[in-house]
């Protein structure tokens, strides 16, 4: 596995071994000894799968809040994606910048996304398959959200009109709740 550093500290770029031939491939997608030995030691304890079946589909930025918060583990097992992971502590040097990654089936790359970022993806083709490994349990009551084309954040999706749900067009915008992000 090669790990890759990002321009956020703790926000790192997976590559996994990929082994294959005419029959298709093998990759080990998760070693908690491999990812201790590079030094994230991560204890996952929910796996999370989605679909979005259209392109330019964008879900985010999603994060938890307080004690709830969760790293996140985040590859695309089918079609492609733009993943975008937002740094949300406040005493950070990098405190409301982002990155964005491309993820695919293809690549076979993963995000690891530390606890303190937001959290989204827009679909880069039709037919998307998305999982994710957390490190904290969904907690309904710190589900928490910026809009995706806040001007603070400042994220280029690459795409002026996507799909959202009503849950994400109605996220309120940094300023609104900056004050409330306790990471």
């Amino acid at each position: 596995m090669k790990v890759t550093k990002t321009k956020l500290a703790g926000v790192v770029i997976l590559t996994p071994e990929v082994f294959g031939d005419h029959r298709g491939f093998f990759m080990e997608s998760w070693s908690k000894r491999r990812m201790e030995e590079a030094g994230l030691p991560y204890d996952f304890v929910q796996d999370n799968h989605s679909s979005s079946t259209i392109k330019g589909t964008l879900r985010g930025i999603h994060f938890q809040r307080g004690e709830w918060s969760q790293a996140k583990l985040v590859r695309c097992t089918r079609g492609a994606v733009l993943d975008v992971a937002v740094d949300l502590r406040k005493s950070s040097p990098t405190y409301t910048q982002w990155v964005g990654v491309e993820l695919s089936e293809k690549n076979k790359q993963q995000l690891l996304i530390p606890r303190g970022f937001g959290h989204g993806f827009v679909t880069l083709t039709d037919d998307v398959e998305f999982m994710y490994k957390a490190d904290n349990y969904y907690a309904p009551q710190a589900d928490g959200g910026i809009r995706w084309n806040d001007p603070d954040i400042g994220v280029d999706w690459g795409i002026d009109d996507p799909i959202l749900s009503d849950k994400d067009t109605k996220n309120p915008f940094f300023q609104q709740i900056k004050e409330h992000l306790d990471f």
